[in-house]
Protein backbone atom coordinates (compact mmCIF):
# COMPACT_ATOMS: atom_id res chain seq x y z
CA UNK A 1 0.00 0.00 0.00
CA UNK A 2 1.18 3.43 -1.00
CA UNK A 3 1.82 6.21 1.54
CA UNK A 4 -1.51 9.10 1.35
CA UNK A 5 1.75 11.40 -0.56
CA UNK A 6 1.65 9.09 -3.17
CA UNK A 7 -1.53 8.68 -3.95
CA UNK A 8 -3.95 11.31 -6.11
CA UNK A 9 -6.94 13.12 -5.01
CA UNK A 10 -8.20 15.57 -7.68
CA UNK A 11 -9.05 19.24 -6.21
CA UNK A 12 -12.28 19.21 -8.37
CA UNK A 13 -14.00 16.11 -7.15
CA UNK A 14 -16.31 16.08 -3.85
CA UNK A 15 -15.25 12.70 -1.63
CA UNK A 16 -17.25 10.91 0.82
CA UNK A 17 -16.38 8.90 3.91
CA UNK A 18 -16.72 5.80 2.42
CA UNK A 19 -14.26 6.55 -0.63
CA UNK A 20 -16.49 7.15 -2.81
CA UNK A 21 -15.97 10.29 -5.48
CA UNK A 22 -18.68 12.66 -7.53
CA UNK A 23 -17.80 14.80 -10.25
CA UNK A 24 -20.83 16.98 -11.57
CA UNK A 25 -21.00 16.96 -15.53
CA UNK A 26 -23.62 18.92 -16.46
CA UNK A 27 -26.89 17.55 -16.06
CA UNK A 28 -25.00 14.14 -14.58
CA UNK A 29 -22.54 13.33 -11.95
CA UNK A 30 -20.18 10.65 -12.58
CA UNK A 31 -18.79 8.27 -9.36
CA UNK A 32 -16.20 6.16 -8.33
CA UNK A 33 -13.56 5.53 -5.79
CA UNK A 34 -10.84 7.01 -4.60
CA UNK A 35 -7.11 6.51 -5.18
CA UNK A 36 -7.23 5.86 -1.65
CA UNK A 37 -9.69 3.37 -1.67
CA UNK A 38 -8.48 0.81 -4.76
CA UNK A 39 -5.21 1.13 -2.83
CA UNK A 40 -6.38 -0.18 0.07
CA UNK A 41 -8.49 -3.41 -1.73
CA UNK A 42 -5.74 -4.35 -4.06
CA UNK A 43 -6.05 -5.93 -7.43
CA UNK A 44 -9.92 -5.67 -8.68
CA UNK A 45 -10.91 -8.52 -10.82
CA UNK A 46 -14.53 -7.79 -10.66
CA UNK A 47 -17.19 -5.01 -10.55
CA UNK A 48 -21.28 -5.28 -10.20
CA UNK A 49 -23.05 -2.22 -11.29
CA UNK A 50 -26.78 -1.07 -11.01
CA UNK A 51 -28.60 -1.08 -13.97
CA UNK A 52 -29.70 2.17 -16.39
CA UNK A 53 -32.83 3.55 -14.91
CA UNK A 54 -32.01 2.78 -11.18
CA UNK A 55 -32.72 4.83 -8.62
CA UNK A 56 -30.60 5.39 -5.22
CA UNK A 57 -30.65 7.24 -1.82
CA UNK A 58 -27.84 9.26 -0.36
CA UNK A 59 -26.04 6.32 1.12
CA UNK A 60 -27.48 3.37 -0.25
CA UNK A 61 -25.30 0.59 -1.42
CA UNK A 62 -25.09 0.31 -5.25
CA UNK A 63 -22.65 -2.44 -6.78
CA UNK A 64 -20.00 -4.27 -5.72
CA UNK A 65 -16.00 -4.43 -6.03
CA UNK A 66 -14.37 -7.20 -5.76
CA UNK A 67 -10.66 -7.74 -5.34
CA UNK A 68 -8.21 -10.68 -4.53
CA UNK A 69 -8.32 -9.33 -1.04
CA UNK A 70 -11.71 -8.40 -0.64
CA UNK A 71 -15.29 -7.62 -1.37
CA UNK A 72 -16.54 -4.08 -0.59
CA UNK A 73 -19.62 -2.54 -0.89
CA UNK A 74 -20.14 0.66 -3.67
CA UNK A 75 -22.41 3.44 -1.61
CA UNK A 76 -24.19 6.73 -3.42
CA UNK A 77 -22.91 9.71 -2.40
CA UNK A 78 -25.90 11.77 -3.28
CA UNK A 79 -29.73 10.83 -4.29
CA UNK A 80 -30.36 10.01 -7.81
CA UNK A 81 -31.51 8.15 -10.72
CA UNK A 82 -28.26 5.91 -12.77
CA UNK A 83 -27.79 7.29 -16.11
CA UNK A 84 -25.18 5.19 -17.17
CA UNK A 85 -22.60 2.55 -16.01
CA UNK A 86 -18.80 2.10 -17.49
CA UNK A 87 -19.59 -1.07 -19.60
CA UNK A 88 -15.82 -1.15 -19.90
CA UNK A 89 -15.49 -2.29 -16.40
CA UNK A 90 -17.04 -5.91 -17.22
CA UNK A 91 -14.17 -6.95 -19.79
CA UNK A 92 -11.33 -4.69 -17.31
CA UNK A 93 -11.65 -4.03 -13.90
CA UNK A 94 -8.46 -3.55 -13.20
CA UNK A 95 -9.09 0.09 -14.90
CA UNK A 96 -10.34 0.65 -11.44
CA UNK A 97 -6.69 0.23 -10.02
CA UNK A 98 -4.94 1.68 -13.22
CA UNK A 99 -7.41 5.26 -13.78
CA UNK A 100 -9.64 5.59 -10.72
CA UNK A 101 -10.98 8.84 -11.67
CA UNK A 102 -10.89 8.49 -15.76
CA UNK A 103 -11.78 5.55 -16.96
CA UNK A 104 -12.35 3.15 -13.77
CA UNK A 105 -15.26 6.01 -13.17
CA UNK A 106 -18.64 3.13 -11.92
CA UNK A 107 -21.78 5.66 -12.91
CA UNK A 108 -23.28 8.29 -13.97
CA UNK A 109 -26.33 9.41 -12.34
CA UNK A 110 -28.96 12.27 -12.41
CA UNK A 111 -29.32 13.70 -9.33
CA UNK A 112 -32.31 14.34 -7.33
CA UNK A 113 -30.83 17.23 -5.93
CA UNK A 114 -28.00 18.59 -7.50
CA UNK A 115 -26.95 20.97 -4.80
CA UNK A 116 -26.35 17.93 -2.52
CA UNK A 117 -23.17 17.57 -4.08
CA UNK A 118 -22.26 20.63 -1.73
CA UNK A 119 -22.70 18.35 1.62
CA UNK A 120 -19.71 15.76 0.21
CA UNK A 121 -16.06 16.82 1.08
CA UNK A 122 -13.48 18.44 -0.67
CA UNK A 123 -10.07 16.99 -0.79
CA UNK A 124 -8.76 19.02 2.13
CA UNK A 125 -11.88 17.74 4.20
CA UNK A 126 -11.29 14.09 2.90
CA UNK A 127 -7.12 14.47 3.35
CA UNK A 128 -8.26 14.83 6.87
CA UNK A 129 -10.43 12.28 7.55
CA UNK A 130 -7.68 9.79 5.70
CA UNK A 131 -5.38 11.37 8.37
CA UNK A 132 -7.57 10.63 11.04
Amino acid sequence: MKELSELNFPAELRYTEDHEWAQSQGDTVRIGISDYAQDQLGDVVYVELPQVGDTFAAGDAFGTVESVKAVSELFMPIAGEVAAINAALADAPELVNTAPYDGGWMVDITPQDPSAMGALLDRDGYLATLKG
